[in-house]
Order: C-alpha cells, then sequence, then structure tokens
C-alpha cells in the first residue's frame, strides 16, 4: 500500500495541461517578488535611522516586521510548490494529487498575499500597510496570478483531492514527496517502525505521563535514528538534514516524543562536531551515535526565555573541575539523560553572551524515584498539557561538579556562538516533527471522517468536512517542501537561518491547524481524553513556543532580511 501510494497518481483531468499550468506558477512567483520586493526597501527606509537598522524602530514596528516575515514566507511557499511542480513535471511525476496540490496551494497562497496573511488566529497583515499603493498592487494581479486564483482553490478540487486521498488512506505521504528513492526507503524503514512500535502504545503513553519505553529507544538506536547525521568516522551513518527530517517526520507522525528523542543527540553531537576538541568528539560522538548515551539540553532560565544572553547560571573553575550553580527549566528528558549541555556563566564580568560558555557535563541516570543521584543536583517535574513521554524538569545546581575537560572547545566565552551554530538544525528538525504532528492529525480527521456516519452518511460527504481534510494535505505538502528547502541548503552548507526560520514558522502554525480542524471533525469526541486527536491537538501547541516562539522567530526572520 505504501508503495503504490509513492507511485505518481493518474494523469490529471483532460483540461488540465500540466506543463502550461507549471509555466504559469513560475510565471506568478515575478509579480510577488516585485510587491515582497517593494515592501522590503519601504521598510528598511522606515526602520533606519542614522545609515544604519534601528532595533528600536524596529521593535515599535514589529506588526510590520513580523508582516514582512510572513510575507516572504508565504513567498517561500510559492516558490517551494512551483520548484516542486517543475521537478515532478520533468519526472514524468506530476500526477494528480501532486497537481491539485500544487493547484490549491498556488491559488491560495496568492490570494492570501493579496488580501491578507494570517500571522496568528487575530493578526493579519495586509499589503496597504507596507504603503503600498492600490495602482501598485493591482498592476502585479497578472493573468497568471489572476487564472491560478480563479482556478486553484476551487471546491471541485478540493472536492477530487480528497477523493484521491480516501483512496489511499495509508499512504506515507499523499502524492510524491519530491525526494529520491534513498530517502523513500528511509521513510518506509521509520513508518514501519513507527506503525509497529509507536502509534499503538502513544496515546496510552501520553494519558498516563509515561516514560517511553526503553526499548522502543534501544530500537530507534538500532536503526541507527541518534547517529543519523554523525560522521562514519564516529559511527555514525553521516546522512545529512534531509535524513533528518525525514526520519524526524515519520517518527513525530506516531508520535511527538519519540520523534523528538533524536533532537537532543542531534543538539549534542553538532555542538560537539561544530565546537568540540578532537579528544570531546572521540570520547562522546560514538556513544551519542549508538545510543550508548542519551543527552539533554541544559539552556533555558526561569525569567530568561528566550534571551539566553541574560542568564545567570554560574560556573566557577576550582581546581580540575567546574562547580554550577543556578537554575534550570524546561529541561526536557533529564532524569535519563547521561550527558547534559549546560549554557553557564564563566565570566560574570563579561555582559550579555559573552560571558557564556558551554559544558559537556556527565550525569547518572535516574528515575521517578531518583530523579537525579548526583550531588549538587535536584529538580522537579513540569507537568504539561502534550509533548510528553520524556518529561520536562524545572532544576537546580548547587555546586554541582563538571570535569574541566568538559568545557566544549577547551575556551571559555565560547557558549553562545556555539549553540547559535546549531539553531539551524534544531529550527529544520522542529519543521520536520511539525509536518509529522500535521500529518497524524490528517490521519485521525480522515479515519473519523469515513467511519463516522451522520445523517445517512460519511462525515466526509459532507463538502466542509471534505474542505479541512483537502487543505490539511495542501498546507502539509507546502510545509513539507519548505522543510526539505531548508535540509538541502543546510546540507549543501549555506546559511540558512531564514530558511530554517520560514520552515519552522509555517510548520508550526499548519501543525496547529490541522489538530485544531482534526478535533473539529470530530466533534465532541475529540474534546474526549480517549480519542488521540485530543493528544495530537496538546503536541501540536508547543510547536509555536519552543527553538524559538512564533513572534521571535518572526523577528529574527526579519531583521536578518532587512540586514540585507
Amino acid at each position: 500500500m505504501i508503495e503504490a501510494a509513492r507511485q505518481p497518481s493518474q494523469a490529471p483531468a483532460q483540461d488540465f495541461e500540466p506543463a502550461a499550468f507549471v509555466a504559469a506558477c513560475a510565471r506568478a512567483l515575478g509579480p510577488i517578488e516585485q510587491l515582497y520586493g517593494e515592501a522590503l526597501a519601504r521598510l528598511r527606509l522606515a526602520f533606519t535611522e542614522g545609515n544604519k537598522l534601528s532595533g528600536e524602530r524596529i521593535e515599535q514596528g514589529q506588526h510590520l516586521a513580523h508582516g514582512l516575515a510572513w510575507l516572504a514566507t508565504t513567498l517561500q511557499g510559492l516558490r517551494e510548490m512551483t520548484h516542486f511542480a517543475q521537478k515532478q513535471l520533468a519526472q514524468g511525476q506530476f500526477g494528480e494529487i501532486e497537481a491539485l496540490l500544487t493547484r490549491i496551494g498556488m491559488g491560495e497562497y496568492l490570494a492570501q498575499v493579496f488580501g491578507g496573511i494570517a500571522m496568528s488566529q487575530v493578526e493579519v497583515i495586509r499589503l496597504a500597510e507596507f504603503g503600498l499603493n492600490g495602482a501598485f498592487v493591482a498592476a502585479r494581479r497578472t493573468s497568471d496570478v489572476e487564472h491560478l486564483i480563479a482556478t486553484g482553490n476551487t471546491p471541485e478540487n478540493r472536492a477530487r483531492l480528497v477523493a484521491l486521498i480516501e483512496a489511499q488512506p495509508s499512504a506515507a505521504t499523499f502524492g510524491a514527496s519530491g525526494l529520491d528513492e534513498t530517502m523513500e526507503a528511509i521513510r518506509d524503514e521509520m513508518r514501519k517502525f513507527s506503525l509497529a512500535e509507536v502509534a499503538p502504545h502513544a496515546h496510552e503513553w501520553h494519558l498516563h505521563n509515561e516514560y517511553i519505553p526503553l526499548n522502543v529507544i534501544q530500537g530507534l538506536a538500532d536503526l541507527g535514528v541518534f547517529g543519523l547525521t554523525i560522521p562514519e568516522a564516529y559511527g555514525g551513518m553521516g546522512l545529512g538534514k534531509a535524513a533528518m527530517c525525514v526520519v524526524s517526520e515519520e517518527l513525530s507522525r506516531g508520535y511527538i516524543g519519540v520523534g523528538s528523542l533524536g533532537t537532543r543527540s542531534e543538539i549534542a553531537a553538532e555542538l560537539i562536531l561544530l565546537g568540540g576538541t578532537a579528544a570531546q568528539k572521540q570520547d562522546y560522538l560514538p556513544k551519542i551515535a549508538s545510543g550508548a548515551i542519551l543527552p539533554t539540553a541544559v539552556f533555558t532560565e526561569p525569567n530568561t526565555g528566550s534571551d539566553l544572553a541574560s542568564l545567570r547560571t554560574r560556573a566557577v573553575r576550582v581546581g580540575d573541575s567546574y562547580q554550577v550553580t543556578g537554575n534550570k527549566t524546561w529541561i526536557t528528558h533529564p532524569v535519563r539523560a547521561d550527558l547534559m549541555t549546560v549554557l553557564v556563566r564563566t565570566n560574570p564580568a563579561e555582559p550579555g553572551w559573552r560571558g557564556l560558555s558551554m559544558l559537556l557535563a556527565p550525569k547518572p541516570r535516574g528515575s521517578d524515584s531518583e530523579p537525579f543521584p548526583a550531588p549538587g543536583m535536584s529538580g522537579g517535574e513540569i507537568e504539561v498539557l502534550g509533548y510528553r513521554g520524556m518529561k520536562e524538569y524545572e532544576i537546580a545546581f548547587d555546586g554541582f561538579e563538571v570535569p574541566a575537560a568538559g568545557l566544549l572547545g577547551g575556551i571559555e566565552g565560547q557558549g553562545f556562538k556555539q549553540l547559535m551554530q546549531t539553531f539551524e538544525s534544531a529550527r529544520i528538525q522542529t519543521a520536520a516533527r511539525a509536518v509529522g504532528v500535521a500529518q497524524a492529525a490528517l490521519d485521525l480527521a480522515l479515519r473519523y471522517a469515513t467511519e463516522r456516519v451522520q445523517f445517512g452518511k460519511k462525515l466526509i460527504a459532507f463538502p466542509r468536512v471534505a474542505d479541512k481534510i483537502a487543505m490539511m494535505a495542501v498546507e502539509i505538502h507546502i510545509a513539507r517542501q519548505i522543510t526539505y528547502f531548508a535540509a538541502h541548503a543546510k546540507d549543501a552548507d549555506k546559511r540558512c537561518d531564514i530558511e530554517a526560520g520560514m520552515a519552522k514558522l509555517l510548520g508550526a502554525r499548519v501543525a496547529w491547524a490541522a489538530a485544531d480542524n482534526a478535533l473539529q471533525i470530530h466533534g465532541g469526541n475529540g474534546f474526549a481524553l480517549e480519542y488521540p486527536v485530543s493528544r495530537v491537538l496538546c503536541d501540536a501547541r508547543i510547536l509555536n513556543i519552543f527553538e524559538g516562539a512564533a513572534e521571535i522567530q518572526a523577528q529574527v526572520i526579519a531583521r536578518r532580511l532587512l540586514e540585507g
């Protein structure tokens, strides 16, 4: 079933000419690029003071600055849909599902550019707010743009897409993913593991706030999940971020907790690969790759949130060790972790980020009865709505000792820079987790809508139910393509903080929308804890917060766009 689902679907309807459509998509990008370019130029002028960008002006104009980020992200979605269509057409893979996903997506996102882009449920950015006059905007509604809007997100297209999706409910993805056979083989392997070992148990783990069983973690280790992107020289598989995305997506489709287990290994491994000494690489990377040690990231502090440069946890060098004192919060999976990557302040005289260092801190594994059996370390669990299976903790350090050899890179004051180097990968992976959660929501919605009968017919026969499913599939497709785009950029060693940010920004919104609509399709049953969609809704909500809240993400993207 899964193999068949990856084959191109039947050819599009005869009144639709794929090559002409794809060419129109490419031509439509130009006018949107011009709108974005003019908006960018106007904001640069408005936010400049004394020949340089003013942080204060950008902050005062956050609605516009963040609106620019959303406009750029929507444009990137249009680009990636077009690139996907061009590639699939050239390879003879542009079947009916692929065409419908692209037609509906292009029509909808073009309409949003001209009508208003939602930045949240209550915030919309419109072109007029950038100072673009009506004549300039109207001139960019070319015949191609108008045609794509008029023939894209139509009731007929949505209905046809849902009919095709309904015919293959077990598909790994609906339509071609755009990735090569190796990536799809990895997807199949992860999907099989998820269906067998994760999905049947995920809801019980969630309801009882249980840890993901160690045998599941060992299964992930056996599949190479923890060493996916670690070079072969250190015992890893040496694959790129695109593979990381496929793995994260499919595991998160089963349960976001399982899909997130590899995140901590990915962060720790990248920190060590990019900033570690030769000895640190030789010591830790093979153990991380094999799953022999489980890392956790210990960065955030109470009352600092995203403002990491203001953190206060101290590490004082005493002989051959550092003594760590301070408080950390929102630490994921710390009890069963064997290694902590801890961001600390080693030089209190240096303000902001300059006095920060990263420590590789070994610790013994704990248990629910004794979570932190280490001198100088204690903590309490933070009860959470979703994102369970690993458990969140507040941690207090009081003279906790870390060997001096654990100073990442062996030089103090590099911690913030070292951490910044990992943010691109972390955000790309979070985008992939979001795609997986969104796909899980779609799976549940589709199953319920085809099984539940009301007023003598299946729910999916009602247009507004079918429309929700269609738009879930379309937006998942767009988020997936932007995520792959960011991953490919990272794999090509390109700076991709903007691309990673866009993938995370859009992916989180798509996951929340998919989960919310899936619950709506379930009606009152969706509000019952016994239905898995209630878990997916809770899991989806965190995606707009961690690895950079949506507002912080938009701020980062906007600042980089304005800087050029």
